[in-house]
This record gives C-alpha cells, sequence and structure tokens, in this order.
C-alpha cells in the first residue's frame, strides 16, 4: 500500500510515504466490528506506532493470526509522542507504510495519534483514515440526543465540587444552545460520576449512559434524570460513555 499517483491531488502537490489510521476493537469480543479490510491493512505496513505495542500485536493476531509480528518496526508512543516525531520523520522520508495504533478505538480521536498525522501532513504524506469503532461516535449514533451540534468533553474533573460545577456549565450548554455533551470516566470512577449527575442535573434533563460498546454485554439507555434515578443502576468497572442533552 505505498502512495501512488492520484491526478485529483491539488497542484504541485507530492506525497511521499503513507500514513495508515488503524482502528482496534474496543472490547475483547468486539472484534465483529473491525472491517475485514483492515487486516490487509495492517500486513502492508512496514512500521507501526502504536499507544501499547503489546495490545496492537495481541489486536493484530485476532485480527489475522498469519501476521508476522516480527517483519515489522515497532514503536510506542504511549505519553511520549512527540519523542518519536523524530524517528517518524525518518521512516516517512524512507517512503516506509506507515500504521498508528492506539490502545483501543480510533487513533487521534480522544487517543494519541494527532501529533503525528499532523508531521505526516506537514512532510507531504498520504495520510488514510480507515474505517472502525468510535465509542464517541457509535454512542452518539444510538443516544437519540443532537448529532448535527455536539462537543466532547473527554474527562471531568476528579474534585468533586469542580467535578459538580463542570456538569452544571456542560448541562447549561446542552439546554440553550442544544449542543449535545459527552464526556468518560476511569472506569472504576464510573458510579461516583453517575453519582454526581444524578445529583446535579434538573429532573427534566437526559441523560444517556452507553455501557461497553461492541462488547457481549452492551447497552445504550437515554431517560430523564428523574427516570434514573428509579432505576437503581450499578456500572461495572467497564469503559462508558456519558451524554447530557435534551
Amino acid at each position: 500500500m505505498k502512495s501512488e499517483k492520484n491526478n485529483h491531488l491539488p497542484e504541485n502537490t507530492t506525497m511521499k510515504g503513507t500514513v495508515l489510521l488503524i482502528p482496534i476493537a474496543l472490547a475483547e469480543d468486539g472484534y465483529d466490528a473491525i472491517p475485514a479490510s483492515v487486516s490487509a491493512a495492517i500486513n502492508a505496513c512496514d512500521v507501526f506506532f502504536a499507544e501499547n505495542t503489546r495490545t496492537a500485536r495481541r489486536a493484530f493476531k485476532k485480527m489475522d493470526r498469519s501476521f508476522n509480528i516480527d517483519a515489522r518496526t515497532w514503536h510506542e508512543t504511549g505519553q511520549a509522542e512527540v519523542e518519536k516525531i523524530e524517528s517518524f520523520k525518518l521512516h516517512l522520508k524512507e517512503n516506509k507504510t506507515i500504521g498508528i495504533v492506539s490502545e483501543s478505538g480510533c487513533p487521534g480521536i480522544a487517543d494519541p495519534g494527532q501529533k503525528l498525522v499532523a508531521v505526516a501532513h506537514e512532510m507531504g504524506a498520504l495520510v488514510k483514515p480507515l474505517s472502525g469503532p468510535s465509542s464517541i461516535l457509535l454512542a452518539l449514533m444510538a443516544s437519540g440526543m443532537n448529532g448535527q451540534h455536539f462537543t466532547f468533553n473527554g474527562y471531568l474533573p476528579i474534585h468533586p465540587s469542580e467535578r459538580e460545577k463542570k456538569i452544571k456549565a456542560l448541562e447549561k450548554k446542552a439546554v440553550t444552545e442544544n449542543c449535545t455533551q459527552l464526556f468518560i470516566e476511569t472506569p472504576y470512577r464510573n458510579n461516583q460520576m453517575l453519582q454526581s449527575l444524578l445529583q446535579t442535573l434538573h429532573e427534566n434533563t437526559r441523560l444517556c449512559i452507553a455501557y461497553h460498546l461492541t462488547s457481549a454485554e452492551e447497552w445504550v439507555i437515554t431517560k430523564t434524570i428523574a427516570a434514573w434515578k428509579k432505576s437503581n443502576v450499578e456500572l461495572p468497572k467497564e469503559p462508558a460513555m456519558f451524554i447530557i442533552g435534551i
């Protein structure tokens, strides 16, 4: 999957090197959500820049048991994406096909990868995003809330008073601007987040919880806060997306 001539490129544009943005399953039993075309893409790569190389290697073996791990060059980005930029540039200059992989979902979307992709554009590389599961989009699709005007807020503050203040601000924006607000929490704090939402949001505000997406235990439920208070729900320590809207 080397760079190919594209007659539809803007004038005076040349492409050197190829960067494939490779999706990973959101759940251990969620590989049915990965398109078959991704297997061909991983086998086309010479080099991988992975958030977690162990996770990526295991995932690729699930996609294709014949995948040759040792035939590729591996770089682990983790929290050190910037430190890998010079190595990334060198591989592009060598016209390599590079795969960028996050620990789950799509690289560059609430996950590392954005800085390397920016460098790829600066160097004139061909950047190809591959289809795969994104917890943000899957949750938004299933929430029944406004999908034309929304914001992903990442993690909210850990300290209870700061978290409450942020929740109120998100609710205000959701209500006054009809702007759907999405955010996540570390799985072991799911129930703390839920309790903060139930205690802080107005009774008529709608809350969607998208739990363990693409897994066998997946569920997505949207209710008013008043209805959630009657549900007596407990969230196990698995990934969840929280959405506030009207």
